[in-house]
């Protein structure tokens, strides 16, 4: 036992660690009035998709912060509109915002990539559930929002999913707050349905399924394992091998 939680401990200050190093040496804006917030130019324009798609998408967050976490969003399109829709959660104002960037924005400079894509019929289905999940988010209220254990911009995507499941296993391993339930203690459905999750405070606990894989969360870093879509998820360094999507 001793030596099991010596190497789990080896393991996330290691990753932790030279993830710290390499994300230090690439330098950031020097604050968000400078950084680029433009479009990637990752998705099709809307009118050139003219069936119902949705999309999860998430960038690493601002400055220092970024050496642990992604921000993460939802962006839906119904068949035959001529825009988007983007929901976020964000730390200032009101939490739940719509189109409050580009769609495939980046974030504080960083390059979103896509970790989730429905279309046709799929996303058809989950559209609505999606605009209800968003209207009934618990945690919208001023003052709600916590960068850390969360309530956060990705508990907001995690409890989408845990209403629309085609969405479950979109986000990354460095989605920090995403287990984040309540206030205390979970022990209950992992976001899919197709597995089991225990949590404390979204700080410390355990999830095991076919979509999610198996995810041991410390403080609300994320080590696991991906057998579905093969794939190590590290603290800080997120996801190593194939895309969720």
């Amino acid at each position: 036992m001793k030596r099991l939680i010596f190497a789990f401990a080896l393991l996330f200050i290691v990753s932790l660690g030279s993830h710290a190093f390499w994300w230090w040496n690439q330098g950031w804006p020097d604050s968000w009035a400078d950084a680029d917030w433009a479009s990637a130019e990752l998705l099709p324009k809307a009118e050139d998709e003219p069936g119902a798609v949705v999309h999860v998408l998430g960038a690493r967050v601002g400055n220092w912060r970024g050496i642990f976490a992604h921000h993460s969003w939802v962006v839906i399109k119904e068949k035959g509109a001529k825009t988007y829709t983007r929901y976020d959660v964000v730390g200032w104002g009101q939490p739940v915002r719509t189109n409050i960037r580009d769609v495939d924005g980046r974030w504080y400079g960083n390059t979103p990539v896509v970790l989730k894509t429905l279309r046709g019929a799929d996303a058809e289905a989950a559209i609505p559930k999606i605009r209800k999940a968003v209207a009934e988010y618990p945690f919208r209220g001023l003052g709600t929002y916590r960068a850390w254990p969360g309530p956060n911009s990705n508990t907001f995507v995690a409890y989408i999913a845990t209403r629309a499941p085609e969405l479950a296993g979109g986000l990354l391993p460095t989605a920090l707050g995403k287990d984040f339930r309540n206030a205390g203690f979970y022990a209950g459905a992992a976001p899919s349905g197709g597995g089991w999750q225990v949590s404390w405070n979204g700080v410390a606990g355990l999830t095991v399924g076919w979509v999610e894989g198996v995810e041991i969360n410390i403080l609300g870093a994320v080590t696991g394992l991906d057998i579905r879509r093969p794939a190590l998820k590290l603290p800080g360094w997120g996801r190593i091998g194939l895309s969720p999507s």
